[in-house]
């Protein structure tokens, strides 16, 4: 009987090292992304507002196309596949709710990105070569100022998502910690 109790506590705490893994993998690419989101944000759009309608049409472009790789892929849906594994993992836990919301934010990023970043993204690369496009200026002006509106939007639902991960972290270690403490202080008497 006390070899049941010892397997079965063992077996628990992998399930808990698992759990904590998942969430921090979770965390991480949420970050990754939330990273992207935030330099486009600071850097990237700022700099094309600086350049002609044409070379900002095809930098967007490029930067579009290229985009469009598994590396980013697998950060971009992995941060949501990730959350909803951690916050089915953490159902039982205190840190359930900031897990499910973490989730529930992330996919408004997603919600956000298909319904309005990647049409706007699939009308610029209809517009064709910017060295053929009659008027840059209302190409460019259709879709640069929604783009980077939406994109400050997906920016702040990320960092959220983000934030939410990093309290159901600190709530599961928090946890975690007590346990341990509690299951030593009781294996001392």
């Amino acid at each position: 009987m006390t070899q049941n109790k010892a397997e079965n506590r063992a077996e628990s705490r992998a399930a808990g090292r698992s759990a904590q893994a998942v969430l921090g993998a979770a965390t991480v690419a949420n970050g990754l992304v939330a990273g992207v989101w935030y330099a486009y944000a600071t850097s990237v759009m700022p700099a094309l507002a600086r350049s002609d309608d044409r070379i900002c049409i095809e930098v967007m472009q490029n930067i579009n196309e290229v985009i469009q790789n598994p590396v980013f892929f697998a950060g971009f849906f992995g941060a949501l596949i990730l959350a909803a594994v951690a916050a089915w993992q953490q159902r039982r836990s205190p840190a359930r709710w900031w897990a499910v919301a973490a989730l529930v934010l992330y996919a408004a990023v997603l919600l956000v990105t298909t319904a309005v970043n990647i049409p706007l993204n699939d009308e610029l690369a209809a517009a064709g070569d910017p060295a053929r496009i009659a008027d840059p200026a209302a190409v460019r002006e259709s879709f640069e100022d929604p783009w980077v509106a939406w994109n400050v939007v997906r920016l702040v639902l990320s960092t959220a998502a983000l934030a939410c991960l990093w309290r159901a972290t600190a709530l599961v270690r928090q946890t975690s910690a007590y346990l341990v403490s509690a299951a030593g202080s009781s294996a001392s008497r």
